[in-house]
């Protein structure tokens, strides 16, 4: 494979052009040479995150041969690498225990782990709030336990990022993967001890350096030949913002799409793709029985503008710092502050941070966006042969973490409040920054390994009935939203406003769109939209952690995009689609986790723990499945509404297997879900 890649004086004038705009990076990516070690997979799992995992798991239970690579050095993503590790659920699905087999026995480790109590941090945002390493450890030791129950074989590859995608002559096919793992040079400081900013891009590159030594992979398929000339193999994008998307240039969205009767909240008449939602370092930090010495950040006063406790119901320390609480060994007095029971601090109790008007960094401009569009892509030579660099504005990454570190000191120390004024912050200084490798963050500076990520590069499924363009699940597939208010009624366009209504309306559609009947007499759906495609489920509010307005976003002043929070609210338990799973152009790439078709208001339901881990079981199976029977996902769905066969045996290995794809009494007869709350 010849990856060699040449640099025009032109392209280089243009990179020069656009260096205002965009953070270049301080090398170009040198080429490529020959791979250290070559690896056959059934199954190629990027990223590996709660939907790599679940991904992973149920392809070894299926007994294929699955390798998985992920950028740290821990299974997890949101529960562990990236410090989150509450679970976001809600109530009626908790209760019920609806979930994935996979995800019952992660939450049943929980609590076998911590001997018999599944929130050791008796924290009130979850009934789960537990430490980042043991996430991980839990699932290693599942993904372990797969492949001996199914006879599968994992092949793990932490610290390894993708870096090439070699494609079949007409690019339908991915024939090959190159990754680049990185180990630290003997003598140098070991992994974790450099924040990701001042690494990622040293892991991107083949060369060797002075902090990594680099091993090059190729992946292939395992199998040398199957039925019906199908995929020999499966590639699944389970990264957190869509990196293979990116690398393979497949169709996707990224940011506000625009108004429309499907996206009726949306805040921009046209798409945005530079407000994606705000991105979070997340650390933990212990209260103490004395006060600690706190040391100021050089650069704390450039972030102090922006910190706030946000409403005057949260204005408490002591319920910010219990908020995800992830270990309590003693036990505080109760408390209620804004409505909210909880037991305050004791010594020793660990809190992990991760707080919209503290640690969130939101940026929303081209000048600061952290996803690179596709043209900032080209701009920086990233769609080149051997040029992928991860897709990332480093220097958004590094504002990031210094946020992170400045908000604690404002937890700790601060008194000033950008929303509530002066007089709410004051100083409790009976705290101290948890760091090192032992720590749980498992990082010597004490930040999370890689930021949680509420958003990333979405792609547009396939043309699909109903959808000629590309499919979607929109915002009134999920909303429980009441469209008849005021400001949809004045504000959408006539036509866009009765197309909405007639969408909603079900078996009065037609009527609706033919003027016979009034749009605001139209009965609307009480359900979530019933995909005849659906392999997997999900249940979260839409939950907005909006982008700012200026940059860069904290900036003193600065508000949140205006509008982005309209489409927040209630959402009915809903389903993923395998439409939703399958990108255009490329027959043996699937996606999964927050990556899927949805549109933006969409995604902020579909990007909590439980959808991620449903969404990785069902590309798991389809892999599987796909490859045992000699057929191509998009061959599953590609005559629906007509009847698929396929599908329907896809479906109901996926029940068998303790899959849900259907929350209970799914029917398009049953109109009425309010009792999912």
């Amino acid at each position: 494979m010849n990856c060699i890649r040449t640099v025009s004086q032109l392209s280089l004038v243009c990179l020069t052009l656009v260096s205002n705009i965009l953070a270049p990076f301080s090398s170009i990516a040198a080429p490529s040479r020959n791979p250290d070690r070559t690896v056959n997979c059934d199954i190629l799992v990027a990223g590996g995150g709660l939907s790599g995992a679940a991904t992973a798991y149920e392809g070894l239970l299926l007994g294929k041969t699955v390798c998985l690579t992920e950028i740290t050095d821990w299974l997890g993503g949101q529960i562990s690498s990236q410090g989150t590790s509450a679970l976001d659920e809600r109530p009626t699905q908790r209760a019920k225990q609806f979930y994935s087999r996979g995800y019952l026995d992660l939450r049943n480790r929980i609590e076998k782990r911590y001997k018999g109590d599944i929130n050791p941090g008796d924290c009130w945002v979850s009934d789960s709030c537990f430490l980042p390493k043991d996430g991980h450890e839990l699932l290693t030791a599942m993904l372990k336990d797969a492949a001996s129950r199914g006879r599968g074989k994992l092949e793990w590859f932490p610290n390894t990022v993708i870096k090439e995608l070699e494609k079949s002559a007409d690019g339908k096919i991915i024939d090959s993967v190159y990754a680049i793992q990185h180990q630290p040079v003997k003598g140098a400081s070991p992994i974790n001890t450099l924040r990701l900013s001042q690494v990622i891009e040293d892991a991107y590159r083949y060369e060797n350096s002075a902090n990594f030594t680099k091993t090059i992979i190729r992946f292939n398929p395992k199998q040398t030949k199957i039925a019906n000339n199908a995929p020999k193999w499966y590639v699944v994008d389970t990264t957190e913002t869509g990196e293979l998307i990116g690398l393979a240039d497949v169709p996707y969205r990224l940011g506000i799409d625009p108004l429309s009767y499907l996206e009726p909240s949306s805040s921009s008449t046209t798409n945005d793709q530079y407000c994606t939602q705000g991105f979070t370092y997340t650390f933990a930090m212990e209260s103490t029985k004395d006060a600690q010495p706190q040391t100021k950040p050089s650069y704390y006063d450039q972030y102090a503008p922006y910190f706030s406790y946000e409403l005057k119901r949260l204005a408490d320390f002591d319920l910010v710092f219990t908020y995800r609480r992830i270990w309590s060994p003693g036990q505080g007095k109760e408390k209620t502050f804004g409505g909210v029971k909880f037991t305050t601090p004791t010594p020793n109790d660990i809190s992990m941070q991760n707080w919209t008007w503290g640690n969130d960094y939101r940026p929303g401009t081209a000048q600061d966006n952290l996803i690179y569009t596709k043209s900032q892509l080209q701009a920086t030579g990233q769609l080149n042969p051997g040029g992928w660099m991860g897709g990332l504005r480093t220097e958004a990454l590094s504002k990031a973490e210094e946020k992170a570190f400045s908000y604690y000191y404002w937890l700790v120390a601060g008194t000033t409040d950008s929303q509530l004024g002066n007089g709410v912050k004051v100083p409790v200084p009976n705290n101290r920054f948890l760091s090192g490798f032992n720590a749980p963050m498992g990082t010597a500076h004490g930040l999370s390994k890689y930021p949680y990520m509420r958003e990333g590069r979405r792609i547009i499924g396939r043309p699909s009935w109903g959808q000629p363009e590309g499919f979607t699940i929109a915002e009134i597939d999920i909303s429980r939203r009441d469209y008849s208010e005021e400001y949809y009624r004045q504000t959408l366009p006539t036509d866009m406003y009765r197309r909405l209504r007639a969408a909603l309306a079900g078996l009065e559609a037609a009527s609706v769109l033919s003027g016979k009947v009034d749009p605001n007499k139209a009965m609307r759906r009480t359900r979530s939209t019933v995909f005849p495609d659906s392999i997997g489920i999900g249940h979260y509010a839409i939950d907005f952690h909006p982008c700012m307005e200026k940059s860069p976003p904290e900036a003193p002043g600065n508000r949140e995009r205006p509008g982005e929070r309209r489409g927040a609210g209630q959402a009915y338990p809903f389903q993923i689609a395998l439409r939703a799973m399958i990108p255009q152009k490329i027959d043996n790439l699937i996606v999964g986790g927050k990556s899927i078709a949805t549109s933006h208001i969409a995604a902020a339901a579909y990007r909590v723990h439980s959808f991620e881990w449903s969404a990785g079981a069902a590309a798991g199976t389809v892999a599987a499945f796909s490859l045992k029977n000699g057929i191509a996902p998009y061959q599953m769905v590609d005559d629906l509404p007509r009847a698929e066969p396929q599908l329907l045996n896809l479906q109901q290995m996926l029940k068998r297997n303790g899959n849900p794809t259907a929350f209970p009494d799914t029917s398009i007869f049953n109109q009425n879900w309010q009792d999912w709350k």
